[in-house]
């Protein structure tokens, strides 16, 4: 939390609306010296190799590659006479952090929009506290008449019992601005009239198959927060930087990965215009990480048709377009999460004996899962409920029909309210699922209120994962959650909740596991094991320095622990100062 707060005054320095100076941290790019080495020693090195820590004493990166690791006698006498020398002064040197699951795109605008999380993170704490916090924002900004005024990380389940927020609320504080209050799932947004009359949501609109548009108690006349199907359109048609701004905004952007030790970022759900925007920043030299983008279910036709699938699956300008990404359901603290039993507290429109929904039929999750088997590409899958699980479960078997043999990369992303009986088939077939161990932290509550105590507590059942023989991974889906890769190593270590109870013991993992999770294995995801996630010769420099070893202290303090330096391809872009 504390490095996404500093490239948060990054973001807002390159848009010219604040200074970024020495005090907090600096992207700037050392060693460059096309043949120069650098040593790096007097730490602890952990390289991420194999299943128990593994140190050397020293590491040699030349040419922006890993070139020796070993004893540093050696590295010196590699390197040679004429190389720097970083002195670690007892810091830790590991492989940077790699993100399993988020969405990038949305890094080039969180500095014009209102931070609305719930406390520790952000003011959210009621309508009221909302409203002010939106005031504020739209005065600093000094947003005109007229201008849209946008917030991300709304959730219902912070808010005083039965005081969500609404359209009246926004209605009476900003009759002339269009509102956009994103939800923290990022699968919805409350709204003002301004909104929801733009895209004809009124009494008279049917709610999609898939859709949630709650309703003014004793009316049909939507209240403000609408999601899932009925919110693409919107989404869709969310504000977006212009050409001539997105090369400020992509180097920002990346740089609140950069602030948090991340040298490959997802962006999860990509649209064709989010891919154009990615594309054309990146062939103007934008990047300074890497980004793999899963083109989103609604857009396949149109993106395959620039970008044919046979293309994908390498890096362009630090570009790669790594497979299919597919929604089958919704978020379980949304309550738009499928399961196979109801939930207990009803739906988010009052509905009784509320399951939840998936966002398609078997049929058409069927088909679009047999699309990536035959264009014979990665998929990810987003699956949260357990009867979502199962959906996904017969459209793999549907897609493979019996076909054993071929290898197929298919990652499940969340995979929350993964049963017990799961497991087994995704050890059977090599399927990796991706874990949200945030949501023990940030929604303990609303899970075992929604669920029930003895659901909430196998949320994201990572211990068991692992001990089968899978490599799960572990993500943040910002900006759902914050970029602090230490504070969610520190969830899946400590399952420790907001009201400081502890959800799930029996499913904490080490923080050496925690760390593959986010390295090596995460790579894996990615097809890229072999040229990234660990300290090995050969491949390619991308390393963080940590103020602290997470495996030498107690794990409740591994949420303290701070990025110092960032480096990607042997060159520093992050360091604090």
């Amino acid at each position: 939390m504390k490095q996404v707060k500093y490239a948060l005054v990054c973001l807002l320095a390159i848009s010219g609306l604040a200074a970024c100076g020495g005090g907090q941290g600096t992207a700037n790019n050392s060693n460059d010296s096309a043949d120069a080495a650098t040593v790096y020693y007097g730490g602890d090195i952990i390289t991420m190799e194999g299943n128990t820590p593994s140190y050397v004493e020293a590491v040699v990166v030349k040419n922006g590659k890993i070139a020796f690791t070993g004893s540093k006698d050696a590295a010196m006498t590699d390197a040679g006479a004429s190389a720097t020398k970083v002195d670690l002064q007892g810091k830790t040197l590991i492989p940077a952090f790699i993100d399993a699951h988020g969405h990038y795109i949305s890094s080039l605008s969180v500095a014009n929009q209102c931070n609305l999380y719930p406390p520790p993170n952000g003011p959210a704490n009621s309508p009221e506290a909302i409203v002010q916090a939106l005031k504020k924002f739209a005065e600093d900004k000094k947003i005109a008449k007229g201008e849209t005024i946008q917030a991300y990380g709304y959730d219902e389940n912070a808010m005083p019992k039965g005081q969500l927020l609404n359209r009246d609320h926004l209605d009476a504080a900003f009759p002339d601005n269009p509102v956009i209050v994103g939800h923290v799932s990022m699968h919805g947004a409350v709204m003002n009239s301004i909104v929801l009359n733009k895209f004809g949501l009124n009494a008279k609109y049917v709610t999609p198959p898939g859709g949630v548009v709650v309703r003014k108690p004793g009316t049909n006349e939507p209240y403000g927060l609408v999601m899932e199907t009925a919110y693409l359109p919107i989404y869709a048609a969310l504000p977006k930087p212009t050409e001539a701004q997105e090369a400020a905004w992509s180097k920002a952007g990346q740089m609140l990965y950069a602030a948090s030790g991340i040298t490959l970022a997802h962006e999860g759900a990509t649209h064709a215009s989010d891919l154009d925007v990615i594309k054309r920043s990146a062939e103007a030299g934008a990047n300074i990480i890497d980004i793999v983008v899963h083109p989103f279910m609604t857009d396949l036709d149109s993106i395959v048709k620039k970008y044919p699938a046979n293309t994908w699956g390498s890096y362009k300008n630090g570009v790669k377009i790594g497979g299919i990404k597919i929604t089958a359901d919704g978020s379980p603290q949304g309550k738009t999460a499928f399961f196979t039993t109801p939930y207990l507290t009803g739906g988010p429109n009052g509905e009784k004996n509320w399951k939840g929904e998936p966002t398609m039929s078997q049929d058409e999750l069927n088909k679009l899962v047999k699309t990536a088997w035959d264009w014979n590409v990665p998929l990810i899958l987003h699956v949260n409920g357990d009867a979502a699980i199962d959906m996904f479960i017969k459209a793999y078997k549907a897609a493979r029909a019996g076909d054993t043999v071929k290898p197929w990369n298919v990652t499940t992303i969340h995979t929350q309210f993964m049963r017990k009986d799961h497991i087994p088939f995704f050890v059977k077939n090599n399927i990796r699922p991706s874990f949200y161990t945030e949501h023990t932290f940030y929604f303990a509550t609303a899970h075992k209120t929604n669920r029930g105590a003895k659901q909430a507590a196998y949320l994201s059942p990572i211990r068991d994962a692992i001990d089968a023989g899978l490599k799960p991974t572990n993500h943040t889906d910002f900006y759902v959650a914050p970029l602090d890769q230490m504070f969610m190593m520190w969830t899946a270590v400590n399952r420790v909740s907001r009201e400081g109870g502890v959800l799930g013991a029996d499913q904490r993992i080490t923080p050496y596991e925690a760390l593959l999770t986010q390295t090596i294995w995460a790579a894996g995801q990615y097809e890229e094991q072999d040229r990234r996630g660990s300290i090995k010769t050969g491949k390619i420099a991308d390393l963080v320095v940590l103020d602290q070893n997470p495996l030498k202290i107690d794990p409740m303090k591994l949420k303290d622990i701070a990025v110092l330096e960032t480096i990607k391809d042997g060159k520093t872009v992050f360091k604090k100062q």
